[in-house]
């Protein structure tokens, strides 16, 4: 999937924001499967802003933080289907988790997507002492095969399993060291700990711009307009990317009439210039998507992720 996309905003399948027989009195819970803080955290907690203007009626964020995003889709999978109880998800949560992880308490088409609000690709961040570009990179990894390390935020994130598939394409070796979130990984790195860091824009810029470590590449297919200095995976591997995304679903069997309805103020709010600007600093791209589109692209992500994570052979641990 591109990393550079238009916005997409289909009127006729936007339902009015002021629609008296659907009026909202309840508040509407977007729900994140991440602690507080972060970047899902923060465009949740800007779209709901603005959706609350927009609705008429109160929408608010409520963290369920706790195993690899499962114990937040758990919750919503399990929410009443009434509109009220939405989920932001990650790519992890949908595109990773219903792939690698035995007896998961939710599945893909317990959901009702909503809209595919962003994508976004990781960065691959070296220690200011290290490779100096990928080429250098490549030529250090083989010749230590598994010495050099890098940090992810779980051995079965999508962060990681974008690395492993990286790593594969380029034909070297790491060791992976997980943490428990992006802050830790990101505190051992600035230690001195890890040789590499694979984390989304947001936290990877700062890294950069505060001279902390060097961003060596994007694991996309297309420069970054944020900084176009700096190469892309698929400039060393013909096609090869790995986005992950936020997206806001509601229970299966929501009624249509409010899937559009929130469809309407989510895609709207989207437009905010300040969520714009974030996104662009966070290297994200708006996509704002209609549900049949972000529908089809859950069905895309699984076509992309099933047959690699079998040949990478990911377990849940």
């Amino acid at each position: 999937m591109p990393t550079t996309r238009r916005l997409l905003l289909t009127s006729a399948l936007a339902a009015p924001l002021a629609t008296p027989a659907i009026a909202q009195t309840r508040a509407i819970t977007i729900v994140v499967p991440f602690a507080p803080g972060g970047s899902t955290d923060i465009l949740s907690r800007l779209m709901a802003e603005r959706m609350t203007a927009l609705l008429g009626s109160p929408v608010q964020v409520e963290n369920r933080a706790g195993g690899n995003t499962i114990v937040g889709g758990e919750y919503v999978a399990r929410a009443q289907p009434d509109g009220h109880t939405i989920l932001m998800s990650s790519g992890t949560t949908l595109s990773i988790n219903p792939l690698v992880v035995p007896n998961l308490p939710y599945k893909v088409t317990d959901f009702a997507p909503i809209s595919l609000a962003t994508t976004y690709p990781f960065a691959i961040v070296a220690q200011n002492n290290g490779p100096a570009d990928v080429a250098a990179w490549i030529a250090a990894a083989k010749a230590r095969p598994g010495a050099m390390t890098y940090g992810t935020n779980g051995p079965t994130t999508l962060t990681n399993v974008a690395m492993l598939m990286v790593l594969e394409k380029l034909g070297i070796t790491m060791q992976d060291v997980t943490y428990r979130g992006d802050a830790a990984a990101l505190n051992d790195f600035v230690a001195g700990n890890l040789n590499m860091l694979v984390v989304a824009g947001g936290t990877a810029l700062p890294v950069r711009n505060n001279r902390q470590g060097k961003l060596l590449v994007w694991t996309s297919k297309e420069r970054m307009p944020s900084t176009p200095e700096v190469p892309c995976t698929g400039e060393f591997s013909a096609g090869l990317e790995a986005l992950s995304w936020f997206g806001l679903l509601a229970p299966a069997r929501t009624p249509e009439t409010m899937v559009r309805r929130i469809h309407g103020a989510a895609v709207e709010a989207l437009k905010d210039a300040r969520i714009s600007e974030r996104m662009a600093n966070d290297a994200s791209t708006i996509i704002a998507s209609t549900p049949e589109e972000f529908a089809r692209f859950l069905r895309d992500q699984d076509s992309q992720w099933r047959p690699i994570l079998a040949k990478l052979n990911v377990q849940n641990n």
